[in-house]
């Protein structure tokens, strides 16, 4: 009688199988062609079963994973494309373009989005010993890396705990611990761990970002916000475009122009209340501002937006919650 022994499986097989058990999780959660909020604030997960729009969308502090289809970041000239098994790692509040490019009824696009908490992030490099790294040349906040079986693993169980709403109080901390934790070891965490050093050069400018960000309807001093944090205008506009691939003025104005957008589209504002609304004085300006942007006037871009079937809602500043 012969034995047979068993094989382990591979490392492309134990890794696809990772991705599809994902996929199922967010799946059994997600609503169809849109990004669903879950019991726990920070997770959200997204489902498509066509390509969507392009739309403006604002990431935080965040980690997208990838478990079925693709989709496309541009930001500024830079262009991210995330396909299944890989994330999207964003160490600042980034607004981008995005469009969900895979996807299909049979094979929907499927990820989901966990918001990082930087201050946690910081305390576990203390606690485990995970050292900032080295200062060096400024990088871009926002990163594509290829996840792991462990980290996808991680992730499925934050979604899975969902179901288990007796659990989820003390279970998913547990898990959101884990999940920080491997993004600050792995190839891209650097730049996230650059973020959450107190005193680095990357977490003052994410201080100044988040003042901007929160206070977008406000004129803008560049020379008094370089001074706040304790920079020369030089140092600071270096690495403010190298973070973001804008100038703090420019990035004020995807904000402006952002929410605006949003304002028309979801709150049926007209133009013109819309740019007084976000900051502008000048509506001239603003519908100049925003065909540069949007590559059409307003009233001409919302309209081909909702006549073209799924999309991407645009990132609301309210209440400070991420859109994918």
């Amino acid at each position: 009688m012969r034995l047979e022994i068993p094989t382990h499986q591979s490392g492309e097989a134990r890794f696809a199988e990772a991705c599809a058990r994902l996929a199922t999780a967010i799946g059994g959660w997600a609503s169809a062609n849109a990004g669903t909020g879950t019991p726990l604030p920070e997770l959200s997960m997204f489902a498509y079963s066509a390509p969507t729009f392009a739309m403006c969308s604002m990431y935080e502090p965040s980690i997208v994973v990838v478990a079925q289809g693709a989709k496309r970041v541009s930001l500024g000239d830079d262009r991210f494309t995330c396909g299944a098994g890989q994330f999207l790692l964003t160490s600042v509040d980034l607004p981008s373009l995005t469009q969900v490019f895979d996807a299909s009824p049979g094979t929907p696009y499927l990820s989901v989005m966990l918001k990082l908490d930087l201050k946690l992030a910081a305390q576990l490099m203390i606690d485990n010993n995970v050292a900032a790294p080295r200062p060096a040349q400024a990088e871009m906040g926002m990163t594509l890396g290829s996840s792991t079986v462990p980290l996808l693993t991680c992730i499925t169980r934050l979604v899975e705990v969902l179901q288990d709403p007796q659990d989820l109080p003390v279970v998913a901390p547990l898990i959101e611990r884990e999940i920080l934790y491997r993004v600050l070891i792995s190839e891209q965490g650097a730049r996230l761990r650059q973020m959450a050093s107190v005193g680095s050069q990357g977490h003052k400018i994410a201080q100044a970002i988040a003042w901007i960000k929160a206070n977008f309807r406000k004129s803008l001093r560049v020379e008094d916000m370089a001074g706040t944090i304790q920079m020369s205008m030089s140092t600071f506009h270096h690495h403010f475009r190298a973070l973001t691939a804008m100038t703090p003025l420019q990035y004020q104005k995807c904000l402006r122009l952002n929410e605006a957008r949003r304002l028309m589209l979801i709150d049926n504002y007209d133009a013109g209340t819309a740019a007084f609304t976000v900051g502008y004085e000048s509506q001239h300006q603003f519908s100049r501002e925003y065909s540069r942007l949007f590559g059409a006037p307003p009233l001409k871009d919302i309209l081909k937006i909702r006549a073209i079937g799924p999309l991407i809602q645009t990132g609301s500043m309210r209440n400070g919650k991420p859109l994918e």
